[in-house]
């Protein structure tokens, strides 16, 4: 078992979103660790919020397993390039897509491209969020509320609406959740309100993509050490973030991406509908 850091944390508070070169310690994608077998061979994964983070850790272990990735960012381009370098030099194609998804035509647009570009969607990941701490509901702005639900959970509509008609029956839908969908941060009330939202979009979804052969289920990740941390959160919750987790800290994102790859592989072939914690042990019910 890695030797992974735990709080306190002595790393620098940035803007949002957030940069991975800026953090201290450094979060894990994987590089050194993920040894694909080919589970994923010649399948094509759209993949938002891929630049960093859980993105980039599920980009690194799906392009190891043999898959094409379109990387979905909203900004980073540095982030969004370090991960097209990990994917091609694992040997396999990557497309970059540069959008907000709180636009509903962006959205169209990334499913668009991904499929001029490799004719079809094999997985579809949703993963780019969107979060902001609020210490009363009164500082909420209402412009804030509506960024975090358009970038958070409407755009997996609009997504998963435009991919679809190119998913083939043994295709998957794989959208992340979170610990606060079953317990709620209230500094994070619009985050954790569209996290729980997610849960509920899967479920229904996997019900209707069913008689398509299309599965469709979500991940709950705990505190996960990712550059939203630092941009999001005041700097005395970063310094103990994940402190309070039976393990005593944050997970890496390269912790998260197995389930992210059993979910999308042929191996999960009646695995839909569910949401699976990888939480550090914080339960989720």
């Amino acid at each position: 078992m890695r030797d992974y850091p735990k709080p306190p944390f002595d790393t620098p508070q940035q803007a949002v979103p957030g940069q991975t070169q800026s953090m201290n310690p450094r979060p894990d994608h994987g590089e050194d660790s993920y040894k694909g077998c080919g589970r994923l061979q010649n399948k094509v994964a759209v993949i938002t919020g891929a630049d960093s983070g859980i993105g980039r850790a599920v980009a690194l272990a799906y392009a190891r397993e043999g898959a094409d990735v379109v990387v979905g960012y909203l900004s980073e381009r540095h982030d969004a390039e370090e991960t097209e370098r990990l994917v091609k030099d694992a040997g396999r194609a990557c497309l970059l897509f540069k959008g907000d998804l709180a636009d509903p035509q962006v959205c169209r647009d990334l499913i668009a491209q991904s499929v001029d570009r490799f004719g079809r969607i094999d997985i579809l990941v949703n993963n780019a969020a969107h979060q902001m701490s609020f210490e009363t509901i009164e500082a909420i702005p209402d412009a804030e509320w509506e960024r975090t639900f358009a970038v958070n959970i409407s755009a997996m509509f609009y997504i998963a609406k435009a991919a679809v008609p190119h998913m083939r029956p043994g295709a998957a839908i794989i959208n992340t959740a979170s610990i606060n969908a079953d317990k709620p941060n209230p500094t994070l009330l619009a985050y954790a309100t569209t996290k729980g939202a997610i849960q509920n979009f899967t479920a229904g979804l996997a019900q209707l993509l069913g008689p398509k052969g299309i599965r469709a289920n979500a991940v709950a990740p705990g505190p996960i050490w990712t550059p939203l941390i630092p941009s999001t959160l005041p700097p005395e919750k970063v310094e103990q973030f994940g402190a309070d987790t039976p393990m005593g800290r944050p997970g890496q994102p390269a912790e998260l991406a197995p389930v992210y790859v059993l979910l999308a592989s042929d191996e999960a072939s009646y695995v839909s509908g569910s949401t699976v914690a990888v939480t550090g042990g914080m339960p989720l019910l």
